[in-house]
Formats: C-alpha cells, sequence, structure tokens
C-alpha cells in the first residue's frame, strides 16, 4: 500500500484532479469491510464490550461492515503488534486501552510496537476508574479513615489484584506513593478469586475497576471507600471521588481509545474522529456505558495524543519507583 500510495502521488502531479485526498473520500468502499482489532479474548469483558458498541454503531454510521478482531494474549501486545503492522489505509484500526498503550511500554523491554510513535490517535473512546472497596470488617468508613488506619498499621493491609503491573496493582502502587503508606500487594491469576477473598477477609482492600465490583458494593458485600477519579461514576453515583475528598493526584482509570496504524490519511482519521464522537453523544449509547460503569469520552485527535503522552509518563514514573518487570 506504501508503494501504490507512491505511485499515486507521483502521478496526482501529471493527472490534473487526482489527488491523495481522494483515496480518503472513497474510504471506505468497494466492499471491504473496516477491521478494528481489539487486543482482548471475544465475548467477555469491558474493552470487548465497549468495542463492539463502537464498531455496530460505526458501520451504521459509515454504510459499511466494520468488524471486531479479537487477537488477545501478552497484556494487549500481540493485537497492537497486529495492528502496528497494518496497511495504513483505514480498514485496520486499534482499539485499545491504558494498559496496552500508556503501562506497556515501561512493564516489557524491546516491544515490538511503540503507541506514541507506530500509530496516530483517532479519539479516546471511554474511561473506567478504579475504585477502592474494602472488607465490610475493616474499621473504616472514609478515604481519611483508610489513609489513617494504613499509618497505623504498615504492611497489614493486603490488597489484591490480577497481576503484576495489572489496573489494580498498579492503583495500589499510586495509592502508596502519594499517602506515604505500605500495603502488601497480593496478586492473582483471576479477579473472581481476589474478590472471593476480600469479602472472606483473607486480603483487606482492592483497587478493583468499577464494572468488575459493582454487584458486590450494591449488595453490600462490600464497602465502597473512593472512586480514583474527578468526577463520580455513574454506576455508584453516591460514592464520593478522591479528587473531592483531597487527592487529586489519585487517580486511576483504563480508559479506552481508537488508534490507526502510522501513515493513515489524515482524512481518515478526521472522518472516525467525527463518527465516533457523534455515537459517543447518542443517548442510548452512552446509557450502554454508564450501565457499565463507563464514562464516554470523545475529542478531538490531539486531545489524545497528549492524554497517552501524559499517562505514559505518570504510569512509568510510578513503574520505576515500584521496580516493577515483567520480562
Amino acid at each position: 500500500m506504501r508503494r501504490l500510495l507512491s505511485k499515486i502521488a507521483v502521478a496526482a502531479t501529471l493527472i490534473p484532479g487526482l489527488s491523495l485526498p481522494s483515496l480518503a473520500a472513497d474510504w471506505p468502499g468497494h466492499g471491504k469491510p473496516v477491521q478494528i482489532v481489539v487486543p482482548a479474548p471475544g465475548g467477555a469483558g469491558t474493552a470487548d464490550t465497549i468495542a463492539r458498541i463502537v464498531a455496530e454503531q460505526l458501520g451504521r454510521r459509515l454504510g459499511s461492515t466494520v468488524i471486531v478482531d479479537n487477537r488477545s494474549g501478552a497484556n494487549g501486545n500481540i493485537g497492537a503488534t497486529t495492528a502496528a503492522g497494518a496497511e495504513p489505509d483505514g480498514y485496520k484500526l486499534l482499539f485499545s486501552w491504558a494498559g496496552t498503550l500508556a503501562v506497556n511500554p515501561s512493564l516489557y523491554r524491546n516491544l515490538p510496537f511503540d503507541p506514541q510513535k507506530s500509530f496516530v490517535p483517532i479519539v479516546l473512546v471511554a474511561d473506567v476508574p478504579n475504585i477502592l472497596v474494602v472488607n465490610n470488617d475493616l474499621p473504616v468508613r472514609s478515604l481519611a479513615d483508610f489513609i489513617e488506619y494504613a499509618k497505623a498499621h504498615p504492611t497489614r493491609v493486603n490488597f489484591g489484584s490480577t497481576g503484576n503491573g495489572s489496573s489494580m496493582h498498579l492503583a495500589g502502587e499510586l495509592f502508596m506513593r502519594e499517602t506515604s503508606t505500605q500495603l502488601v500487594h497480593v496478586p492473582y491469576n483471576a479477579p473472581g478469586q481476589a474478590t472471593t477473598n476480600l469479602i472472606a477477609n483473607d486480603i483487606q482492600a482492592m483497587f478493583q475497576l468499577v464494572p468488575g465490583i459493582v454487584g458486590q458494593v450494591k449488595g453490600g458485600k462490600l464497602r465502597a471507600v473512593a472512586i480514583m477519579s474527578a468526577s463520580r461514576s455513574a454506576a455508584l453515583p453516591d460514592v464520593p471521588t478522591t479528587t473531592e475528598l483531597g487527592h487529586p493526584k489519585l487517580q486511576s482509570s483504563t480508559w479506552f481509545a481508537l488508534l490507526a496504524p502510522k501513515n493513515t490519511p489524515p482524512a481518515i482519521l478526521d472522518r472516525v474522529n467525527a463518527e465516533v464522537n457523534e455515537i459517543l453523544r447518542d443517548a442510548d449509547v452512552r446509557k450502554k456505558f454508564a450501565d457499565m460503569g463507563a464514562t464516554p469520552l470523545g475529542g478531538t485527535r490531539q486531545a489524545l495524543s497528549e492524554h497517552l503522552a501524559a499517562e505514559t509518563l505518570k504510569w512509568s514514573q510510578v513503574i520505576h519507583a515500584a521496580n516493577i518487570q515483567i520480562q
């Protein structure tokens, strides 16, 4: 495709009326489907669910078939590598999240892709914040209580996660860094087991993602302390945020974004950005997101570029300070 674009660019100087923008004007076309690579298993999970909502709506707006291509494995690295090597013709995009895009560059050595160089940003799609939840027997009712209790009982409070470098782990490391506390990290292979152990008081806290714990909180099995965000979650509107509780730097979430391989024509990127922004304004879409604990985002391509850079720097500092590595 790169050779083709080069040939057309030369031809454009020789043939009146032929230009590169006309390529984007014909996109999508010729019955060729647009594929959205999602580095997560199909059929379950927040990433796959959000991606399929966007893909369905985008297909309707483009008048074309938009397919979700699940490429799970290696914390998202397999799918991202696949998308990075695709032709930059607008027919293969990447739907990924904070872990793969902003965290993995500091966790893994020799990644086969660079999130800020291998891709061009399209749009931020949604945000799912972490939430601090505790066992009901822990004598804390507020964020201030939890910080005080953790300082009074160093290394006595165990928090669970889905593994080293996971969103839940890094949220806990960020918490310790910002509050000068010492908690004990207990990694699990599955969030369900961590939740079961939290309810049983085998561990005392988790920095879970809202969709993974909202049922237990509403059911009274666990106590929610604070949403690690600047805005409250529609799924748990009564739970205060760390920002409103006086800790604006104590923010952690898994955000989702749409990107394209480097050198994808800007006109295609702008078209997808505009369509996705319209999708995120749709009342039904917003309700579906809210029901799962996700906040619709949107915005400009530049906004995503700046957000990715800031998040990459933030989590690299946390990872290096905690000396976390995955080979």
